[in-house]
């Protein structure tokens, strides 16, 4: 993806069962001095045909050059939704600042809780069905291509990897980092609560800001312009 020079790269990472379609609209909604560079995982989308991640770490590592190729050489912020995209986020973050290429001016985590939580739920054993029936409960929302037989059985598998990757993850790393850090819970949220959204001012030495938007947990689903709003704001800023 080419980014425009006035733009700061804001990398993009997919909630459970999301791939980077989901961000593509974004730069034409609005972004102010931002532009949207959604990473893929393996596993779904154009990656279809490759074997999805199972372990976070593996994750970030793997998404690290892809991350520090759309960065190029200049200052990058980072955005994930929900725990998997904000948890693959913080990880990134933490091995973008390592690399010493880049500045990292901001991290963005929404709807979701801080990586010291640790997991809420273990879908191993559940059935296709239950699970879907899990995701669609702790999620608001049910994508309408698992009501078709053929898409399920090509679309189950990375999300399975994606539940499998929010539960067996722990943070390697607690020393806080040197970046700014905003959070959003969204204040009809049934499944995220404000309180746990506030806990990750604990990742941060630098400033910190909670910040609520409306809608229910997928709200980005629903109308991001607000949350754009709120990130092209933020680096303007900063």
């Amino acid at each position: 993806m080419r980014i425009e020079h006035s733009s700061v790269p804001l990398l993009c990472l997919p909630f459970a069962g999301g791939g980077a379609s989901f961000f593509h609209p974004w730069n034409g909604m609005g972004l102010v001095g931002v532009t949207a560079a959604p990473l893929q995982l393996p596993g779904r989308e154009r990656r279809l045909d490759e074997q999805p991640y199972r372990d976070l770490h593996a994750a970030a590592d793997g998404l690290l050059p892809d991350a520090l190729r759309a960065a190029g050489a200049g200052p990058v912020a980072l955005f994930g939704h929900c725990f998997l995209g904000a948890a693959l986020a913080y990880e990134l973050t933490r091995r973008i600042v390592g690399a010493g290429h880049n500045k990292v001016v901001h991290l963005f985590v929404s709807a979701a809780r801080p990586p010291c939580a640790g997991r809420v739920s273990d879908v191993a054993g559940l059935t296709d069905d239950e699970f879907l029936a899990h995701v669609e409960k702790t999620t608001g929302f049910r994508h309408e291509a698992f009501d078709f037989p053929e898409l399920r059985e090509l679309l189950l598998p990375s999300l399975r990897a994606d539940f499998e990757m929010d539960e067996t993850y722990t943070s390697g790393n607690t020393e806080p980092l040197d970046v700014p850090v905003t959070a959003i819970f969204a204040t009809g949220d049934t499944f995220v609560s404000r309180h746990d959204v506030d806990g990750w001012q604990k990742v941060t030495s630098a400033e910190f800001s909670l910040v609520g938007l409306p809608g229910g947990h997928m709200y980005p689903a629903v109308d991001p312009r607000p949350l754009l709003d709120l990130i092209s704001t933020t680096i303007a800023a900063g």
